[in-house]
């Protein structure tokens, strides 16, 4: 399945790339439900974000003496990672496809795909939870915005069946930013964040 680049999609070659393609319809009666839908996925996904907990906990202990990512391991980060995103972008409204109880790519109009490392900066997992802290204070405002924005494209999408394109792209861009800083946090790239939705 090939995802139709958003306005704001990411430069190609970025080690972080994400994009949700845009739909020309959603379901007026649909946005009613969504949340409740999601709930047998929000489970298994909060049993799978202890599980990686438990795997950034070992790259961190992999990094900090081989400055590698055990590549198994960050397979699976990345396919919770991808099945988080799928959801998030169901029950934020950006589309109606019921997404798949799947990590795989390809499987829901959405691409999420982190670029493996060769090596890593032994040291910098020591310091990136404190590195990380004025890009969360940035994004908590600009989270702060996108949520505004969902009620709003709500009622565009309960009155006209659209997600305006803007805002569309916003929250996806938002979920892009949220994405890179994961990337980071979870210590799978060392590039900082960028303080963008591109």
């Amino acid at each position: 399945m090939t995802v139709e680049p958003t306005a704001a999609a990411p430069p190609p070659g970025a080690p972080t790339q994400f994009d949700v393609e845009y739909p020309d319809e959603l379901s007026r009666l649909l946005i009613f439900v969504k949340w409740l839908l999601a709930i047998p996925h929000l489970l298994i996904l909060y049993a799978l974000s202890g599980v990686l907990s438990v795997i950034t906990l070992i790259a961190f202990f992999a990094i900090l003496f081989t400055a590698r990512y055990p590549e198994g391991l960050f397979k699976i980060a990345v396919g919770v990672m991808r099945w988080q995103t799928n959801v998030y972008a169901y029950i934020l409204l950006l589309r109606d496809d019921y997404p798949p109880f799947s990590w795989e790519s390809g499987e829901y109009p959405l691409t999420l795909e982190v670029e493996y490392p060769d090596t890593l900066n032994r040291w910098l997992p020591l310091i990136k939870w404190l590195l990380i802290i004025p890009n969360l204070i940035v994004f908590f405002f600009v989270m702060i915005v996108a949520y505004i924005l969902i009620i709003f494209a709500w009622f565009a999408i309960l009155f006209t069946g659209k997600f305006p394109r803007g805002m569309f792209d916003f929250i996806v861009g938002t979920m892009r930013w949220s994405l890179r800083v994961n990337a980071y946090t979870y210590l799978m790239r060392d590039e900082y964040p960028p303080f963008s939705l591109k």
